[in-house]
């Protein structure tokens, strides 16, 4: 690891809410995790999308959703495999200056899928496959789709950890924080038997919005 790229001594420095979500949304978003999971670990045997993209959705994902736990451990990870300094503030900032021409659409599809709470436009995601082709998108959907679970299970405990180190989150509430918490916990293998059975039922692995998208991916 480079000597000048240092780890932040904590998770955040936040002090509120870039966005908040309900334990409807955390379930919505949690019974994808384990045909997501699958696909990662099949893509980690088949290398079909490099792990530096991967991990550069991902990053893409936790800027819009604004998640300072998962920031901080996706900092961590991207620097570990040789990310630069500039290019991981560049993807949390969301300045796009690092962004590969042959990453691009996935990058904008990333931020379009949390921009839209894992609702993304239809065309939008036809417009992807016409660009990588089903495999890859396959796992570029999944690396997406495990961030937006992870930010929104992280968001409330970021602010959790924030309260009890005396920075309460502007707009939050202890209530707020325990119950998606304690939600998620309870929630998860539930989730993870709804998961499963969609998986051996077929049913989609992505939910879509119908309407139609203005043509910033073509």
């Amino acid at each position: 690891m480079k000597k000048d790229i240092k780890i932040p001594d904590s998770i955040s420095t936040r002090t509120e809410y870039k966005r908040k979500f309900s334990l409807w949304e955390m379930y919505r978003a949690f019974i994808f995790i384990p045909s997501a999971a699958a696909k990662m670990i099949e893509n980690k045997r088949k290398k079909l999308v490099d792990k530096d993209f991967v991990e550069r959705l991902q990053l893409a994902v936790t800027e819009v959703n604004g998640c300072a736990a998962c920031s901080y451990a996706h900092t961590y990870m991207a620097l570990k495999q040789g990310m630069s300094s500039e290019e991981i503030n560049s993807f949390l900032s969301g300045d796009g200056t690092f962004i590969n021409k042959n990453e691009a659409k996935a990058i904008i599809f990333a931020q379009h899928y949390a921009d839209t709470r894992g609702f993304p436009k239809k065309d939008a995601y036809y417009s992807l496959v016409d660009e990588y082709g089903k495999l890859k998108v396959k796992i570029i959907i999944s690396a997406i789709q495990l961030m937006h679970a992870g930010n929104i299970y992280g968001i409330p405990y970021s602010a959790l950890i924030s309260r009890l180190k005396g920075k309460p989150y502007k707009d939050s509430s202890l209530l707020y924080e325990l119950g998606m918490h304690i939600g998620g916990i309870v929630l998860f293998p539930i989730t993870l038997i709804d998961g499963c059975l969609r998986g051996i039922m077929g049913l989609s692995k992505i939910k879509l919005d119908n309407s139609k998208l203005n043509r910033i991916y073509e």
